[in-house]
C-alpha cells in the first residue's frame, strides 16, 4: 500500500480525498494543527526526516483570494516559500510530489484552457500558485482544480453551500451572468487523483467539471435541483460584483486532454449526486 505524505488533510478537498481513499492508500497527515509550520524548512525537515512515506501530496494552501491582495507576505509565504520547502526536502529524501493547483492561474480571455495552456495569472493569489507551479514544474505531477464543491463539510461551506445557505433563509443573492466558471465535483477529483496516485507521471493534469456556466446559471440549477425559488436569484455583471475585489478570470473554461481515466460529472450531475447521497 503506498504511504502518501498529505497536507491540507483537514480541508474542504483534502479531508474527502483522505474519507473516500483511506482503504487504497495510508495517509500521514502534516498538519498545521500539530504544530507543523511547512514554512519553517528546519522544523518541516525535522518532522518529515522521520516519516517514511512513498508519495507527498501537497494541497495546503493560503486560499482567499480577495484577502491575498492585502496578505500578500502571508499568502507569499505558504503559496511559495511553504512549497518551496516541502519541494526541496521531497527531493532530498528522493521522494515523489504531486502538487494541487487551481484553474485561476489562467487570465479568462482565451478559452479554453488545457493542461499545454500558458498560465496568465491575474489576482495575487493566482501569481503565487503559478509560482508554486514553477517549482515543480518537471520534476513533480500538477493537478489543477476548478471551484470544488462536495456533499457536506462543516468548517466551511464551498461556493455551492453558500449559495444554498441565503436561499434556504430566502434572502436574494446577485449572481455574475457575464463570466463562466467550471465548478468540479470534490468526489471525482478524489477518484481522479486515486487513478494518478497509482500511475504518477510527473506531468500537469486537470480534473476538473465536465461543463461552465456562468455563476448565475449555476444559482439557477441550484434552485431547480433544490426545489426552491428562482425569484431570489438576481443577474449582475462581473464588473459590479467584483468591483474592488482582487481580479479573477473573465471566462475560467477549463478542459483536460488527458483524462480519459474518470468521467467527471457536469455540474448538474454533481447537485443531483448531492441530492442522492
Amino acid at each position: 500500500m503506498l504511504k502518501i505524505a498529505v497536507t491540507g488533510s483537514t480541508g474542504l478537498v483534502g479531508s474527502r480525498i483522505v474519507e473516500l481513499l483511506n482503504r487504497d492508500f495510508e495517509f500521514i497527515p502534516v498538519r498545521q494543527e500539530d504544530g507543523i509550520d511547512i514554512t519553517d524548512k528546519n522544523k518541516l525537515w525535522q518532522t518529515l526526516k522521520e516519516i517514511d512515506f512513498d508519495l507527498f501530496l501537497h494541497l495546503a494552501a493560503y486560499t482567499n483570494v480577495d484577502a491575498a491582495e492585502t496578505n500578500k507576505n502571508l499568502a507569499y509565504q505558504i503559496n511559495v516559500r511553504g512549497t518551496q520547502n516541502i519541494f526541496d526536502i521531497v527531493k532530498e529524501k528522493n521522494k515523489k510530489i504531486i502538487y494541487i493547483s487551481t484553474g485561476f492561474v489562467f487570465d479568462g480571455t482565451s478559452p479554453p484552457y488545457d493542461e499545454n495552456s500558458i498560465p496568465h495569472p491575474l489576482s495575487y493569489y493566482a501569481k503565487t500558485k503559478y509560482e508554486g507551479e514553477k517549482i515543480i514544474d518537471g520534476a513533480g505531477m500538477i493537478i489543477r482544480i476548478e471551484y470544488p464543491y462536495r456533499q457536506s463539510f462543516s468548517m466551511k461551506n464551498d461556493f455551492v453551500h453558500t449559495i444554498l445557505s441565503f436561499l434556504k433563509q430566502n434572502k436574494p443573492i446577485k449572481m455574475v451572468e457575464d463570466t463562466l466558471i467550471t465548478p468540479t465535483y470534490i468526489d471525482d477529483i478524489a477518484y481522479g487523483i486515486k487513478y494518478l496516485l497509482n500511475n504518477y507521471s510527473p506531468e500537469i493534469y486537470h480534473l476538473v467539471g465536465a461543463n461552465s456556466l456562468s455563476p448565475y446559471e449555476s444559482g439557477l440549477a441550484i434552485i431547480n435541483a433544490f426545489k426552491l425559488d428562482k425569484n431570489l436569484i438576481r443577474r449582475t455583471t462581473a464588473d459590479e460584483y467584483f468591483q474592488g475585489k482582487a481580479p479573477r478570470p473573465t471566462n475560467a473554461v477549463i478542459k483536460s486532454k488527458k483524462n480519459n481515466f474518470w468521467k467527471m460529472k457536469s455540474f448538474q450531475e454533481g447537485l443531483l449526486a448531492i441530492l442522492k447521497n
